[in-house]
C-alpha cells in the first residue's frame, strides 16, 4: 500500500511538474486542487471525436454559418429583439459575407416555436415561375431540361416578402434595426473567411457572360483571398432601400422596375405582375414521433418529409444496439434514403398545384411497408441517379432560441453557389435559379407550370418533446438536407451525443437516388460518399454489400442547432465544423 501510496504522490508532482515547466501561466494560475487534474481537463470537450465544445448559455444563442451574423443576431437578442428579429438581422448579414449561398435573390423556409402561444408555425416564403414560363416556351427553345444558370432559371425570390410576414406576425424591431448591420459591413466592408473563399473559386469564368456580376463579386477580375476585405456598397443601397419602404420596394417599387427591365434586356422572362402577385404562406409543420420525440417538418413542396420517411423506416431497428458507423446501421440508413427519395422523385411538388399524398407518406403503416423492400444483406440498385444540380446546393441555415424560448428554425438559399450567376443591374445581389428544378416533363406533378413554385431542397426543423421545444437545428446542403436531419437525430436520440458532437460526428450521403425534374435514370443504385471518420471495416463490409463507395469531401452539409435544456433552464449551442460559423450566446 505504501509502495502504490508513492507512486501515486510520485506521478502527480511528475504532472504538476511538466505542467509548471510548459505552460507556466496557465497552470499555476489553476487552484491547487485542479493542477494534478488539468492534464486530463484540458482537451476541449474532453473528447476527440468533438471539435469544440458546445456553446452554453442563458438568456439566447445565434448559431449560423459566419461569425458576424451569429454576432448581429446576438446583439439583437441583446438589444431586447426576439429570435425572429434576430433571425432576420443574421440572414440579412448572411447575405453580405457569404453571397453565393444567400440573399435577398433567394427563397427561405422557417419553422417558429411561439413560447406564448406554445404554438409551432411554418412560413414558405418560396417563390413562383414567370407567368410567361410553360411547356411550351421550353419546346419552342428545345431545350428538354431547364439550364442551370442564366435567366430561364429564374423563379420570383421569395426572401424579402418572408422578412416581412415574419416581423409583421413575431417580430419586435423595426426592419430598419435589423437590415442596419448587414448595409453597414457591405459598405464599410468584412474580411473574406476561410471557407466561404473558396466558395468563390471558379467565379470568374462563371460571371464572364454577365459582367454586372463580375463588376459585383470579382476585385480587379478575380475573386477575393481568404482575409481580404470585401465591399459591396451597390447592395448596401438596395438593403436601405428595403428598410426605408420595406416588401414593397422589393415586389412594387424601384428594385422590381428595375428586376424586370433588366430581365427584359437580357432574354428573361419576368414580368411586374410576377412580383406584384407574390406571396409568401403560413403552413402547418407535419411530424412523425422517433422513439419519443416529435420531428416537425415543413410539408412540398420542399423535401422535408424525406426524413420523417426515413426515420419511420429506421425507427423498428435497435440502431443503438448496432453502433455508431456500423455497417448493419449505415447499410440500414441509405437503403430508408432510396426509398424515401424514390417518393420525393415522384410525388413532391406544389400542393396548390398537384396533390401531395403527405399523410401516407409519413405513416408508420406506410414505414412498415417500404421497411419489406429493404435486403439486409444487400444494395439495392433499383432506384436510380438523380440530377447533379440536387448534389450541390448552396445554402444557409440559421437556429436561433431567445430568452423566452421562442425558437426560429431558419433557412434560406440561392440555390447553387451565386444562384443563376445573373446580378441585374447594379442592385448588388444574384437572382437564384430555383426554376431549374422544374420538370418538363407534361405527366410529372412538379412539371413546369406558369405563376407554380418549383420542388425545394431547403428544409428547416424542429424537435419538441412532451409538448416543448427540444431542438432547433438543420442541415444545408442540398439532398443531404434529408440525410443530414437523420443522421443528427440518430446521433443524439440513439447514439447519446450532444448537439455539438451530433454535428461533427463523420457523416455519409448517399448519392443517385432519382429527382423530381425529370431527368434520365441510371440504375446503378447510386455511389455513398463517406467522411475519413467512418470506420475502414465497416466500409468494407458495405462494399462487400454492393454499395459504392466513394471519397468526397466537402459534400457533407453544414449543421448549425440548438437544444433547450429546461432541466438547468439553459441552451446548448453546436455548429459545424465544415463551415466557417460559430454559435454565439450570452
Amino acid at each position: 500500500m505504501f509502495r502504490e501510496s508513492s507512486r501515486r504522490m510520485l506521478r502527480s508532482l511528475v504532472i504538476i511538474l511538466c505542467g509548471v515547466l510548459l505552460m507556466p501561466e496557465r497552470f499555476l494560475a489553476l487552484p491547487v486542487t485542479s493542477r494534478v487534474r488539468a492534464a486530463e481537463y484540458d482537451r476541449p470537450a474532453r473528447n476527440p471525436s468533438q471539435s469544440r465544445s458546445a456553446v452554453i448559455a442563458r438568456n439566447g444563442i445565434v448559431a449560423t454559418s459566419q461569425p458576424l451574423a451569429s454576432q448581429a443576431g446576438l446583439d439583437v437578442l441583446k438589444a431586447g429583439g426576439n429570435a425572429v428579429d434576430a433571425a432576420i438581422a443574421a440572414n440579412a448579414m448572411l447575405g453580405v459575407v457569404e453571397p453565393m449561398s444567400c440573399g435577398i435573390g433567394g427563397d427561405l423556409f422557417v419553422i417558429y416555436w411561439d413560447a406564448k402561444s406554445k404554438q409551432l408555425y411554418g412560413l414558405n416564403a418560396s417563390g413562383r415561375s414567370p407567368y410567361a414560363h410553360d411547356l411550351k416556351l421550353f419546346r419552342e427553345l428545345g431545350l428538354t431540361q431547364i439550364p442551370d444558370d442564366g435567366p430561364l432559371s429564374w423563379s420570383v425570390p421569395g426572401c424579402v416578402d418572408g422578412w416581412a410576414m415574419l416581423s409583421e406576425r413575431f417580430g419586435t424591431k423595426p426592419l430598419a434595426e435589423l437590415l442596419a448591420p448587414a448595409i453597414h459591413y457591405a459598405e464599410e466592408g468584412f474580411p473574406v473567411s476561410e471557407i466561404i473563399a473558396g466558395h468563390w473559386a471558379g467565379t470568374e469564368e462563371a460571371f464572364a457572360p454577365w459582367p454586372d456580376s463580375a463588376r459585383t463579386w470579382l476585385i480587379d477580375g478575380r475573386r477575393p483571398q481568404v482575409g481580404e476585405m470585401f465591399r459591396n456598397q451597390n447592395l448596401a443601397a438596395t438593403l436601405r432601400l428595403i428598410a426605408a419602404e420595406g416588401r414593397d420596394a422589393f415586389y412594387s417599387g424601384s428594385i422590381a422596375q428595375r428586376i424586370v427591365a433588366f430581365s427584359e434586356a437580357n432574354g428573361g422572362k419576368f414580368s411586374l405582375q410576377d412580383f406584384a402577385d407574390h406571396t409568401s404562406d403560413w403552413v402547418q409543420p407535419v411530424s412523425t414521433n422517433y422513439r419519443g420525440y416529435d420531428v416537425w417538418e415543413l410539408p412540398p413542396n420542399g423535401q422535408g418529409i424525406a426524413a420523417l420517411e426515413m426515420l419511420n423506416i429506421l425507427e423498428a431497428y435497435d440502431v443503438a444496439k448496432m453502433g455508431r458507423g456500423s455497417p448493419e446501421y449505415l447499410h440500414l440508413l441509405v437503403e430508408a434514403k432510396k426509398l424515401a427519395f424514390a417518393d420525393r422523385a415522384t410525388y413532391y411538388a406544389d400542393p396548390a398545384m398537384a396533390e401531395v399524398p403527405v399523410d401516407r407518406l409519413i405513416s408508420k403503416a406506410y414505414a412498415a411497408q417500404q421497411r419489406k423492400r429493404i435486403d439486409p444483406n444487400r444494395a439495392a440498385v433499383s432506384v436510380p441517379p438523380g440530377n447533379p444540380r440536387l448534389e450541390q446546393g448552396d445554402t444557409v441555415f440559421l437556429s436561433v432560441v431567445d430568452k423566452d424560448r421562442n425558437c426560429c428554425s431558419f433557412i434560406q438559399s440561392n440555390f447553387a453557389g451565386f444562384g443563376s450567376q445573373v446580378t441585374p443591374g447594379d442592385l448588388g445581389f444574384v437572382l437564384q435559379n430555383r426554376g431549374a428544378l422544374f420538370a418538363l416533363d407534361e405527366s410529372h406533378a412538379n412539371r413546369l407550370e406558369p405563376h407554380k413554385r418549383p420542388f425545394h431542397t431547403i428544409i428547416p426543423a424542429m424537435v419538441t418533446k412532451d409538448g416543448a421545444p427540444w431542438l432547433c437545428f438543420g442541415v444545408m446542403g442540398g439532398d443531404m438536407q434529408p440525410q443530414g436531419h437523420v443522421q443528427v437525430l440518430v446521433n443524439m436520440i440513439d447514439f447519446g451525443m450532444n448537439v455539438q458532437e451530433a454535428g461533427d460526428a463523420a457523416r455519409v450521403r448517399h448519392m443517385g437516388s432519382q429527382t423530381p425534374t425529370g431527368l434520365p435514370m441510371d440504375p446503378d443504385g447510386g455511389k455513398v460518399a463517406v467522411e475519413s471518420g467512418i470506420p475502414e471495416a465497416s466500409i468494407k463490409s458495405l462494399q462487400e454489400r454492393g454499395h459504392i463507395i466513394v471519397r468526397s469531401p466537402g459534400s457533407f452539409g453544414g449543421y448549425q442547432g440548438i437544444l433547450i435544456d429546461p432541466k438547468h433552464g439553459v441552451l446548448h449551442g453546436g455548429t459545424d465544423p465544415r463551415k466557417d460559423g460559430a454559435a454565439a450566446g450570452y
